[in-house]
């Protein structure tokens, strides 16, 4: 199966698994390689101001801290990097090579960004052991710079963020699971696997299974700072569910 079958597959999970492929996309200056979001400052700046502006309610007289917004900009980007790369490797046993110079984006109006990468070469990885290691490596080539990027612009805990990308691990998990039930083991596998080791050893801990999870559920030792959005609440693997008991 080539990669842009595997990427076309895995694009039916949802809007964060999308990874656009055609050749023709290529005549469109506006795409960026990911690696120059971590350079220039100016896209993940205005990418931040934005996320800024639409969680703060018109009537306010204040804006959502800057931190807040930055966590909530950072948390959608690594869901975008997590998705499309642990779909493959757990759907196919492919992972295609979506480097920070393969892998684009482009600004857009609202939602998550578009991404495309012209013609990945994949790597086999049929085992769960396997796909974990694969997947730790490029996750490590986007997210140390990206986290670093964040901090950069926003004082921010480096905790809160790699929290985030567990809880992105966490959730592409979920998805696979739900929306294609026969993988939903090895889905557990490779995730269980991501979690315990690198960066995200210790950013959670896995409970037992509560609906719509199977095999486990993922609950953080940090938040992401959404409850001081305005109106905002807890997400579903919070920590501070524990500690409000």
């Amino acid at each position: 199966m080539t990669a842009r079958a595997v990427l076309a597959d895995v694009a039916a999970l949802g809007p964060f698994f999308t990874v656009a492929t055609e050749p023709a996309e290529g005549v469109d200056p506006s795409w960026r390689p990911f690696v120059d979001l971590y350079t220039d400052p100016g896209p993940l700046h205005e990418r931040i101001a934005y996320v800024r502006r639409a969680l703060t309610p018109t009537d306010a007289s204040d804006q959502v801290d800057a931190a807040v917004a930055a966590s909530i900009a950072f948390q959608g980007l690594a869901a975008l990097l997590v998705s499309a790369p642990f779909g493959a490797a757990v759907l196919h046993g492919e992972l295609p090579e979506l480097t920070p110079q393969a892998l684009h984006w482009r600004p857009s109006a609202g939602g998550p960004w578009p991404l495309w990468c012209s013609a990945p070469e994949t790597v086999p990885v049929p085992g769960p052991d396997e796909a974990a290691v694969a997947l730790a490596a490029l996750f490590e080539q986007h997210l140390e710079p990206l986290v670093a990027a964040v901090r950069a612009q926003v004082r921010i805990s480096e905790r809160v963020l790699w929290g985030s990308v567990a809880s992105s691990v966490a959730g592409a998990k979920r998805l696979v699971g739900m929306q294609r039930p026969q993988a939903a083991e090895r889905a557990a596998e490779v995730a269980g696997r991501l979690l315990a080791a690198g960066r995200l050893a210790g950013t959670g801990e896995l409970l037992p299974p509560v609906g719509p999870d199977r095999y486990w559920s993922f609950r953080r030792r940090s938040c992401c700072l959404y409850y001081r959005v305005p109106g905002g609440g807890l997400c579903e693997d919070c920590v501070l569910h524990v500690r409000r008991r």
